[in-house]
């Protein structure tokens, strides 16, 4: 891989990178091993992808992302009869639980609070509305394209 080529539109890229809470908990990481992407496929978060462009290889940075999973709508917190729920279910706080919508997607959420009568589920990515923190080291960068790619 050339070590002049920047990270940008049709671009395969090789990087190490962690991705932590402001308060420094470590959310995802590739640890000693490489990631690959090709910008634009969709395998990263716009955001995180294009704080990389003009990165090259050998280049580390630290780059604060807002929002990169959406921010928190409160429309997603769901609060539903306890009899919605199968009766010998343990439900607690911090439960992942999964429901099917009309096309049968499925879609987890997070029980935020259980009552006798009512349980809430948070359908929100649990990183909405957080701020990101990513550590990113380019190991390689090559142009794949000079196609340009569109990044959502």
């Amino acid at each position: 891989m050339s070590s002049y080529t920047p990270v940008g539109p049709g671009t395969k890229v090789e990087v190490r990178f962690s991705l932590k809470l402001t308060d420094g908990h470590v959310v995802d990481s590739t640890g000693d091993n490489a990631a690959s992407f090709v910008v634009g496929d969709g395998s990263l978060l716009p955001g995180f992808e294009q704080a990389m462009f003009g990165m090259v290889e050998g280049q580390a940075s630290s780059f604060e992302i807002e929002d990169g999973f959406g921010e928190h709508n409160e429309d997603n917190v769901q609060r539903m009869p306890r009899t919605q729920f199968a009766s010998d279910m343990k439900l607690a706080e911090g439960l992942i639980v999964s429901f099917a919508d009309q096309q049968k997607t499925e879609l987890p959420g997070v029980v935020t609070n259980v009552s006798e009568l009512i349980v809430e589920v948070d359908f929100n990515h649990p990183l909405a509305g957080k701020k990101l923190i990513f550590d990113v080291e380019i190991i390689g960068v090559k142009q794949i394209t000079n196609d340009i790619v569109r990044v959502r």
